[in-house]
C-alpha cells in the first residue's frame, strides 16, 4: 500500500497534484500487476492534513506500538523498543539537583560491584514514586518498562544488596541529605512522611460511622453515592 501521486495540467499551465491511497493487485487473466486505488485525498495544495493524521491514528490503533512506530520509522532504520523517561528524567534532576548523589556515591562503597549502587539507591526511589512494587518487580521495572539514566537494567539480588549498604549508613546518609537541603528548602521539620507499608495503628475503639462512596470518601446520608457506612480507623485487617 501506497500513496500515488498524479499531475495534470490546467488550462493556464498550472501543474495540478492529485494524491490516492493505492495498492498493487495481481491480475491472473491479464498476468500483470495493476494498480487499485482505496482512496483519493484529492488535490495536493488542498489536502486536509488534519483528516490525514485522524486516519494514521485510527490505523495506528489497530497495531501494536512497537510495528506503529516501526511503520513510521525512516527507511533504513528498525524499532528495537520504547520505554517512558519524562517521570525519571525529572526524578533524576532534582536528585542530582540536590546533591544527594555526592552524597550517596561518598558513603555507599561501590567497588567490585557490577553497577554503580547510587544508581540502584535511585532507581529503588523512582520506582517507590512512579509505580511502587516489590524489590523483584523494581528490577523487571528499570530492565523493562522504564529508562533512568545510567542504569540500563539491574538485577532483584543489586537491589538487595544496596539496600543492605544503605542500611549502613543510613543515620549519616539521612544527616549529611538534611543538612544539604535544609537551608536551601527551608524545611521545616514537623510535618514527617513515613511509608506505612508494614505499620498498622491500634485504638480501644472504633471511629464514628460516617457514609461514604465506593471510594471511601465521606458524603451526605442522602446522596447517590454513599455506599456504606464506616470510620476512617475502624475494627478489621490493617490497611
Amino acid at each position: 500500500m501506497y500513496v500515488k501521486a498524479s499531475t495534470r495540467k490546467t488550462r493556464d499551465g498550472q501543474t495540478i497534484r492529485y494524491l490516492q491511497l493505492a495498492h498493487n493487485e495481481w491480475d491472473p487473466i491479464a498476468k500483470a500487476s495493476k494498480t487499485r486505488v482505496l482512496y483519493s485525498f484529492g488535490r495536493e495544495d488542498q489536502l486536509d492534513v488534519a483528516g490525514v493524521r485522524r486516519l494514521v491514528d485510527a490505523l495506528s490503533r489497530l497495531l501494536d506500538p512497537a510495528d506503529a512506530l516501526a511503520a513510521a520509522a525512516p527507511t533504513g532504520l528498525s524499532f528495537l523498543e520504547s520505554r517512558p523517561l519524562g517521570g525519571a528524567w525529572l526524578l533524576d534532576g532534582l536528585w542530582r539537583q540536590l546533591g544527594i548523589d555526592k552524597i550517596a556515591r561518598g558513603m555507599v562503597n561501590t567497588a567490585r560491584r557490577e553497577v554503580d549502587v547510587e544508581r540502584v539507591l535511585f532507581a529503588l526511589v523512582a520506582n517507590r514514586a512512579l509505580k511502587p512494587s516489590s524489590k523483584l518487580a523494581a528490577s523487571e521495572w528499570v530492565c523493562h518498562d522504564v529508562h533512568l539514566p545510567g542504569l540500563p537494567n539491574v538485577t532483584d539480588d543489586a537491589c538487595y544488596r544496596a539496600m543492605d549498604d544503605l542500611i549502613g549508613v543510613e543515620p549519616a546518609l539521612t544527616r549529611a541529605i538534611y543538612d544539604s537541603i535544609a537551608d536551601l528548602l527551608n524545611l521545616e521539620v514537623d510535618l514527617l512522611f513515613f511509608d506505612t507499608t508494614s505499620t498498622y495503628f491500634e485504638l480501644d475503639e472504633a471511629d464514628d460511622l460516617a457514609w461514604r462512596d465506593d471510594k471511601g470518601r465521606v458524603v451526605d446520608e442522602g446522596d447517590p453515592a454513599a455506599v456504606k457506612q464506616a470510620g476512617f480507623r475502624t475494627h478489621g485487617k490493617s490497611k
